[in-house]
């Protein structure tokens, strides 16, 4: 049987970097060796792409020294240009695996050049990646099909030219603590709880570092839970419910909760309500597929303390794929363990 040409890309030129350049090496390992003939390319952070000689580089970091170059060709011949020295040639792709997160790999913008190559890639399309990314859009979606959320005010880069009309705006509207949060931001990344006023006003410009457009919402006190969705329109399923439990020294589950600090904790088959582990299973499929979502995605929510409601909070179109990542938990217990899970999101790129 003839392998087909498998091109895993990593790295990316956004705030979750080095999340990706661990996520790669799972995924990398779970691809199926006997039908696919995988290349790694990896992309710094100031925007090179270089091909990586092996798993082992990308764990090592000396990828990042890598003299040959890989780039994906928008022409429709399907294919990657590899510059090595003074020699540049091509090879044949079948397919891609995306392995990125945030802006410029998860935000539709490379899901655009994959289309313009025609070739088949794993997960969510322009749109759907595009829409999830900026989280202020997400919202727009979710209240179009009724979806319960959180209450936010938009803040944009203009209104910092008198940011007091802007906090005027958001004090009449929300109470306090609430969250500040860049719109296109993943990981949590640039995201503070504002208790008061100077909080609120060193938040927005945290956030500002990170997005042009930004979000302040009402907290919700309450669990923080994940589904995770598999597959696509009439195709897509739901896996179980697991809880985020942020370290207890922590405010909230930002990213050094999520990736820096062990006491943070992930449960598989959380102990909620039989009722509103339905709600959350049924609504992550609906709203996967009011954004047109492909392939795969996780759904975050809370389930608010005291009343049980169950409130949207995002959609991550390429979730991460680490040690402690949920999503491929949530499907390991379902009875896709990581090698039938990765191989199933690549089998399923063809069938787009």
């Amino acid at each position: 049987m003839t392998k087909k040409k498998l091109v895993v890309i990593f790295g990316g030129r956004s705030s979750e970097h080095e999340v990706s350049c661990i996520s790669v090496q799972t995924v990398a390992k779970a691809v199926d060796t006997d039908k696919y003939d995988m290349t790694l390319i990896g992309i710094t952070k100031d925007g090179k792409w270089l091909k990586a000689d092996s798993i082992e580089s990308i764990a090592d970091g000396s990828w990042y020294d890598s003299q040959v170059r890989a780039v994906i060709s928008p022409d429709s011949e399907k294919e990657i240009i590899i510059k090595d020295g003074d020699r540049i040639y091509a090879e044949p792709v079948d397919v891609i695996f995306p392995v990125l997160h945030g802006l410029y790999g998860e935000d539709g913008t490379i899901q655009g050049l994959f289309e313009m190559a025609d070739i088949p890639y794993v997960g969510c399309g322009v749109f759907a990646s595009a829409a999830a990314m900026d989280k202020f859009h997400t919202k727009i979606i979710a209240d179009h099909i009724h979806v319960t959320q959180a209450k936010f005010v938009p803040v944009v880069e203009d209104d910092f030219d008198d940011l007091d009309v802007a906090m005027d705006r958001v004090e009449s509207e929300l109470n306090y603590p609430v969250f500040v949060k860049p719109s296109s931001a993943g990981s949590s990344k640039g995201v503070t709880k504002a208790h008061d006023r100077a909080e609120l006003e060193a938040g927005l410009h945290e956030a500002l570092n990170h997005d042009s457009k930004i979000l302040v919402e009402e907290t919700i006190v309450g669990r923080e839970l994940e589904c995770g969705v598999l597959g696509y329109g009439n195709h897509t399923k739901a896996s179980g419910v697991g809880e985020i439990l942020a370290a207890a020294n922590a405010d909230f589950y930002d990213f050094d909760a999520k990736y820096n600090n062990a006491d943070s904790k992930t449960i598989i088959g959380a102990d909620i309500p039989e009722e509103a582990e339905d709600e959350i299973r049924a609504e992550a499929i609906r709203i996967f597929n009011a954004i047109d979502g492909f392939g795969l995605a996780r759904v975050d929510f809370f389930l608010e303390k005291d009343t049980n409601r169950v409130i949207f909070n995002e959609v991550n179109t390429l979730p991460g794929f680490t040690s402690i990542s949920m999503y491929p938990m949530l499907w390991d217990a379902e009875g896709y363990d990581i090698k039938t899970l990765v191989n199933t999101l690549i089998e399923m790129a063809f069938e787009r």
